[in-house]
């Protein structure tokens, strides 16, 4: 199957576009309401959903689409993809709602439970993530030169990110586990980007995400040499029946445990 990942990338940066059309305007970016599981939604959600989908469906019309905002899919239907798009419109909605500019696009390819390709779009600063299993990890900043993304190897002083909106007692105990010595918070999937990248070491999330919030930072770090595993180090698979993830951990290499 031939993906052009800069199309991926085209379309990320146009939803972010959308976004970024209710953020700036004061009359609608304070416009939202609740979702059945009591999560923030907004316009911008739903324009970025609407920009996606349609491109998606223009570019690569034989590939389903499973997006936060288009989730009602039945599992009987679903459960004998070969492939699927995963999509989160805006992810880090309660980033957006505080306005610090921490919220992106993702947009993943999920290929036999996997995600094989992957975009992360930051709108705010019009920084771009992306990967695929054949060209590696990339990042793009405006019209800036694309840099390879490869990353840490340090064997001490790891930075970990964690979620700004949510924490547990149960990250500091798998912390404790690796040569920690820095911890910062970060909104939405820019923390699996930092990894990737090199700038940070480790993320672990204990508390509930849905497949589209991690997705492509899994597809993206595992392009620029880490993973994504369950906390006993088994893969971290999609397209289950339940579409909430259990708890992860995300690594800038495989050997990094003490």
């Amino acid at each position: 199957m031939h993906i052009d990942i800069h199309i991926l990338k085209n379309i990320a940066q146009e939803a972010g576009k959308a976004i970024l059309s209710v953020y700036y305007d004061p009359s609608k970016s304070g416009e939202v309401v609740s979702k059945a599981d009591d999560s923030p939604l907004t316009l911008a959600d739903k324009a970025s959903h609407e920009v996606i989908v349609a491109a998606l469906k223009q570019y690569f019309p034989e590939i389903p689409v499973l997006s936060e905002e288009g989730r009602d899919i039945p599992f009987e239907e679903r459960k004998n993809w070969p492939y699927y798009w995963c999509v989160d419109p805006l992810d880090g909605t309660k980033e957006f709602v505080k306005r610090n500019g921490e919220f992106t696009v993702n947009i993943a390819l999920i290929h036999e439970k996997k995600p094989v390709w992957g975009v992360i779009h930051v709108p705010v600063t019009d920084v771009t993530y992306y990967a695929d299993p054949i060209n590696g990890a990339w990042k793009t900043s405006g019209q800036s030169e694309a840099v390879k993304l490869q990353t840490s190897n340090a064997a001490s002083d790891w930075i970990s990110v964690g979620s700004r909106s949510h924490g547990s007692p149960e990250e500091a105990e798998v912390l404790g586990k690796y040569p920690v010595t820095k911890q910062v918070s970060v909104g939405s999937s820019i923390k699996f980007c930092l990894i990737a990248e090199g700038a940070a070491h480790i993320y672990f999330r204990h508390g509930p995400t849905m497949e589209w919030d991690t997705a492509a930072g899994q597809a993206i770090l595992a392009c620029s040499g880490g993973m994504v595993t369950t906390p006993d180090g088994g893969p971290f698979l999609y397209n289950k029946e339940s579409l909430l993830n259990g708890s992860f951990l995300c690594l800038c290499r495989s050997d990094g445990r003490q």
